[in-house]
């Protein structure tokens, strides 16, 4: 039903009770039944903004199809998001067919089915108001830090190199022949910190939070789990799904949430930032960076 097979039974129960709402709910039951996979993604006050109706309305519709509130009526098209059940219709069909054509083809299914899950899993916990807060702490920072390590290093120092091509002050740590802890030395309330480490947690990635958060900073957490101790000691966490088939732990979600986060900086910086970004892109041309027949 509307290109997704979540919680149906909910979605034919609203379609039914349509003729009987009072017309802004019917606005707000139209909106979900066209759009069912926003209601797992989003807060309650972000669908009555696309459903030009108020958050009140949505919960006595939630209540008409037989729910507590909103909350109870939007938790099963978050667990179908959770489940991989609402983004990709054909997804299963198409997995299991790659999954006969032998060893390399199941292994290939597995991971493909690995990643896609790390990143619905992701983002089904994550609001965008939790990125929007978390980009307005990095904006209004003096410096921000970015630490990662071992396979997290990569993304870490992505992050930043992404960011310096519109914004000065961001720093990807530790730095070459350093270590986190002095890289914070000087680091005060004023400036973010951006942590990223998963199970086992890396003793310096946790060491530097700690010192981060003696030292007033803000601390930008990015973790496996709600109990990783530098969810705990974060003034914005954010918990990604990293599983995999294999032995190493998937690096796709964390990407996929710094990239969305430095759009969500970029979305909430002033009007200057386009400029910026314009005048580091014309002067790669003119130091011939590019190759001559782009554009």
């Amino acid at each position: 039903m509307i290109g997704t097979n979540v919680s149906s039974s909910i979605l034919d129960r609203l379609a039914d009770e349509l003729p009987e709402l009072t017309p802004e709910a019917r606005k707000a039951a139209t909106y979900v039944l066209e759009n069912p996979r926003d209601v797992g993604v989003s807060t309650v006050r972000e669908i009555a903004e696309a459903a030009k109706v108020k958050p009140n309305t949505l919960v006595r519709m939630a209540r008409q199809v037989g729910f507590e509130g909103y909350d109870d009526f939007r938790e099963p098209f978050r667990d179908a998001i959770r489940r991989g059940a609402a983004d990709f219709p054909d997804r299963a069909r198409w997995l299991q067919d790659i999954s006969k054509s032998g060893e390399l083809g199941r292994l290939y299914a597995d991971m493909v089915q690995g990643a896609l899950s790390n990143i619905e899993d992701t983002f089904a916990g994550i609001s965008a108001e939790d990125l929007k807060v978390a980009a307005e702490t990095i904006w209004q920072s003096n410096n921000v830090f970015t630490l990662g390590v071992g396979v997290n290093n990569s993304s870490a120092r992505n992050f930043t190199y992404l960011a310096s091509t519109g914004m000065v002050r961001f720093h990807a740590i530790p730095r070459a022949g350093s270590n986190a802890i002095d890289d914070l030395a000087w680091a005060d309330k004023a400036d973010t910190l951006i942590a990223i480490t998963c199970r086992p947690y890396r003793a310096e990635v946790v060491e530097a939070v700690e010192r981060a958060h003696e030292q007033g900073m803000k601390i930008i957490a990015i973790s496996d789990s709600p109990a990783s101790p530098i969810i705990r000691a974060a003034d914005h966490g954010f918990v990604i799904s990293c599983d995999t088939p294999q032995f190493f732990p998937s690096s796709v979600s964390i990407i996929a949430l710094l990239e969305t986060l430095l759009s969500f900086v970029i979305a909430v910086a002033s009007d200057e930032i386009v400029d910026r970004v314009e005048t580091f892109h014309k002067r790669r041309h003119q130091l011939g960076l590019y190759h001559a027949g782009e554009k």
